[in-house]
């Protein structure tokens, strides 16, 4: 079909104001594109940075390479930066390239639906308005919506009850007893900032964590004036943080014994600070290292250590008006109960109802697990492109590097409509079948394919999270793209 060429730039809208969506709108802006529209569900911008406030919230990817190679921060305090900071880089991000007139806040996207007459994206909020838009890209993350645990009694307990995710911080937990149930990367950080206040605290353990001490410190002033007066040392430093990260996808992709290393490395640490030798006992996992998310921390182990201090490993049985029961019959009376029990990660765009092509959810379209062309493109769902989405997610390196690929391409993807303007762009079920198979049959011999269950499984036990292999080979795959893989529809085409 033979379709005249302009240069009418088609509408856009993104959904999600964090790293992902606020790196796309300011590549866009370079670009060129002016109409391109932010929505925003709550009052702020920052994503899982301005949810997640809770005591001793920090990033375990280093500061350097924790933020876009485009906008470079000097002033780092340390050398993973804190929440604070990565929220202050964020909103100076937004200010520096103007995007606050292009952001709504407290608008959250409830419904959107694909005009297969108009090739237009229909949004509908909560509030009940409509919007319309050509482009729809998503970057809502796969951190954002907190997992509850399914716990008879959790509506009956009287005391303070709330998640890591949604920290009360108004809730003073001093001579408190409390109990957190979990122990994934967000307890491993706020777990030994609370310990020593509280009058005792129960801590629920299902399974333990591999944790390696964390080479964090702070960065000294010389230091911070040296990356702002030689950018030549900044580049060079952020350079060889990432070949050193991306040297350890090796261990996770095909080579895991070599993550024994890392294990003995914890095993270690854990008998230098844990004395108790029935905690001893249970902190140290009964599964390969690797196969779920490994943390870092310098004081998990010691807070284990603490007196007040109780690992409890027997199964929750429920929960009453006073505390909680184990299956044994034990009951540990508290006056707050905090979950750290982390996020629905797998359930991509959730809770928002999507509709493509002919009517066709996102539910049904994956309803043998999510999968995307390149983790950004879905077939039936033409002019849709998500950011971090199914199969991008990363355990060895920065997923911001994953995402600036993923800018890239969706930029080559917008030129293609920019030439054809009214129409869609619908990616080849077959090339996205294909390309689905080769990663499965890449996380096959993965660590993450060696038998415990994570949360980078989903419901059904495939793995549609992480990516299994390098990042420099994500974007070489997303450098460029290639028509033939989609399909190119006008108006009621």
């Amino acid at each position: 079909m033979t379709r005249q060429k302009n240069s009418t730039q088609p509408s856009i809208i993104i959904i999600g104001t964090g790293f992902g969506g606020l790196g796309m709108a300011i590549q866009l802006k370079k670009a060129g594109y002016g109409q391109v529209t932010l929505l925003e569900k709550d009052n702020r911008v920052g994503g899982t940075w301005r949810d997640n406030t809770y005591p001793g919230a920090a990033c375990d990817v280093q500061s350097h390479f924790y933020s876009y190679s485009f906008e470079p921060k000097h002033d780092w305090s340390r050398k993973f930066g804190l929440q604070h900071e990565l929220l202050g880089y964020m909103e100076h991000c937004v200010e520096k390239y103007g995007l606050r007139e292009q952001i709504r806040f407290s608008c959250e996207v409830a419904e959107a639906v694909f005009d297969d007459a108009r090739n237009l994206w229909t949004l509908r909020l909560t509030d009940g308005e409509t919007l319309e838009a050509q482009v729809v890209i998503t970057a809502t993350g796969q951190l954002n919506q907190p997992a509850w645990p399914k716990i008879d009694g959790m509506g009956d307990f009287e005391g303070a009850c709330f998640h890591s995710a949604h920290w009360d911080h108004n809730y003073d937990l001093k001579d408190k007893r409390v109990a957190v149930i979990g122990t994934g990367a967000s307890a491993i950080q706020f777990v030994p900032e609370i310990a020593g206040k509280a009058k005792s605290l129960a801590l629920f353990q299902r399974s333990a964590a591999w944790v390696l001490p964390k080479p964090d410190r702070p960065f000294k002033r010389w230091e911070q004036v040296l990356f702002k007066t030689i950018p030549a040392w900044d580049r060079l430093y952020r350079y060889l943080i990432y070949w050193k990260n991306e040297s350890r996808g090796l261990a996770f992709t095909g080579f895991s014994r070599l993550l024994n290393i890392f294990a003995r490395q914890a095993k270690k640490e854990a008998r230098k600070h844990v004395m108790d030798p029935e905690k001893l006992k249970h902190i140290i996992p009964d599964y390969q290292i690797g196969c779920k998310r490994i943390l870092i921390s310098n004081d998990w182990y010691p807070a284990i250590n603490r007196t007040n201090l109780d690992l409890v490993t027997d199964p929750i049985e429920k929960i009453d008006h006073a505390g909680i029961q184990t299956q044994s019959g034990k009951h540990y009376a508290v006056d707050a109960i905090i979950f750290g029990t982390g996020f629905r990660a797998s359930e991509f765009l959730s809770p928002i109802r999507v509709t493509g092509r002919g009517g066709r959810t996102l539910n049904e379209a994956w309803q043998d697990g999510a999968v995307a062309f390149k983790g950004i493109t879905v077939s039936g769902f033409p002019n849709l492109f998500m950011l971090y989405g199914p199969n991008t997610n990363l355990a060895h390196n920065s997923i911001l590097y994953m995402l600036e690929s993923q800018f890239n391409y969706v930029l080559g993807c917008l030129k293609v409509l920019k030439k054809y303007p009214g129409a869609a762009m619908d990616v080849r079920k077959d090339r996205m079948k294909r390309y689905s198979n080769v990663i499965q049959e890449g996380l096959e011999g993965s660590v993450w394919s060696s038998g415990c269950d994570s949360w980078y499984l989903d419901a059904n036990g495939k793995n549609t999270l992480n990516w299994p292999g390098f990042t420099f080979s994500y974007r070489f795959s997303t450098r460029r793209v290639d028509t033939t893989d989609y399909q190119l529809l006008d108006p009621a085409g």
